[in-house]
């Protein structure tokens, strides 16, 4: 009789791990479609559509640059950092201060959530990098740029692209 139970009880359960396990493998399916990836051109385009060309000074092949050394043209890059912060987006704009992640009581200077830096029509995260460009900082609030494309010659970033 209690063999019955133990069975009756297992027969019970398996659907709802069948379920579970469906779920999390749409879930693995799904997740990679809305990344996306950007050539260097279309992202030179997107950029310039944006309005980024000669913003505070910076040129497109500026923000090309700082984009594939953040991010490597990737819209749905996150990074998470030992403090529990993320890094978010085609230039890795942080939670800690830029944007509302995991971290309660963050500043979130851009009013944003950190997934909305994930979309691939980049127009959140155009606003914020635009609104860090602001800081007295400006792109330098990026290490990425200040190690790779600050003082270099960035003209190949723009080289060929139809703007």
């Amino acid at each position: 009789m209690e063999a019955r139970r133990q069975a009756t009880r297992w027969q019970l359960r398996l659907p709802g791990v069948v379920w579970l396990a469906v779920a999390c493998l749409l879930s693995c399916l799904l997740l990679p479609g809305q990344a996306k990836v950007y050539s260097r051109c279309e992202l030179v385009r997107v950029l310039q559509a944006f309005g980024l060309e000669g913003y505070r000074g910076y040129t497109l092949a500026d923000w090309v640059c700082l984009a594939y050394f953040a991010s490597g043209f990737d819209a749905g890059a996150v990074d998470y950092e030992p403090d529990g912060s993320s890094n978010n987006g085609i230039f890795q704009i942080n939670s800690r201060k830029w944007c509302r992640g995991l971290i309660e009581n963050a500043t979130n200077a851009c009013g944003m959530y950190c997934t909305d830096l994930l979309n691939p029509n980049l127009k959140d995260t155009v606003i914020c990098a635009m609104k860090i460009s602001q800081e007295t900082q400006g792109l330098s609030s990026w290490e990425a740029w200040r190690h790779h494309c600050q003082g270099q010659d960035l003209s190949d970033w723009v080289d060929g692209c139809d703007f």
